[in-house]
């Protein structure tokens, strides 16, 4: 790894620990100053967490009424949007299931914007209702991240992803 390189890494390294420690959720995300004043967009949390080993959801934007979810996806070197991302979305019902008919994959836009229409999320094994979403982009490492509405029955997310080689 060269010094650049690892310079860079540390300074990503460095984004993730510091939206962390200042109490930034799961897919959240904003912009810090890195290096001679250069504005990057910190990079969105990673949560391992979810039922995505149960195959990919079908492409669609709803899966019901009750909530919506809009949002754009960034890179986190150039902070501009990503076209052609591909972000799943799993919900549970109210009895914890994880069902094809509440998942949904949608593809962004030229402009990197997303819209999914789904029932408000349930709580589900002690955490609040949330959505899990994947995120896939070429050239990108694939983000795993959760959403929680707390109540509000729209959402918006910013979504940065970190490249696949620095």
């Amino acid at each position: 790894m060269t010094t650049r390189a690892t310079i860079l890494t540390a300074a990503l390294t460095g984004l993730l620990a510091a939206a962390a420690f200042a109490g930034a959720g799961p897919a959240s995300a904003g912009r810090a100053a890195v290096s001679a004043g250069q504005a990057r967009c910190a990079p969105t949390p990673q949560d391992a967490g979810g039922p995505f080993s149960t195959g990919e959801p079908p492409q669609r934007s709803r899966t019901g009424t009750g909530h919506v979810l809009t949002g754009v996806v960034l890179s986190s070197v150039t902070c501009r949007p990503i076209a052609h991302a591909r972000v799943e979305f799993w919900q549970s019902d109210r009895q914890g299931r994880y069902l094809r008919s509440l998942s949904a994959t949608v593809v962004t836009d030229a402009r990197g914007r997303f819209r999914y229409e789904s029932p408000m999320p349930v709580a589900d094994d002690g955490f609040p209702g949330h959505i899990h979403v994947r995120v896939d982009a070429a050239s990108y490492v694939p983000l795993l991240t959760r959403y929680e509405p707390h109540g509000s029955h729209r959402g918006n997310l910013t979504l940065v992803l970190l490249p696949a080689a620095l």
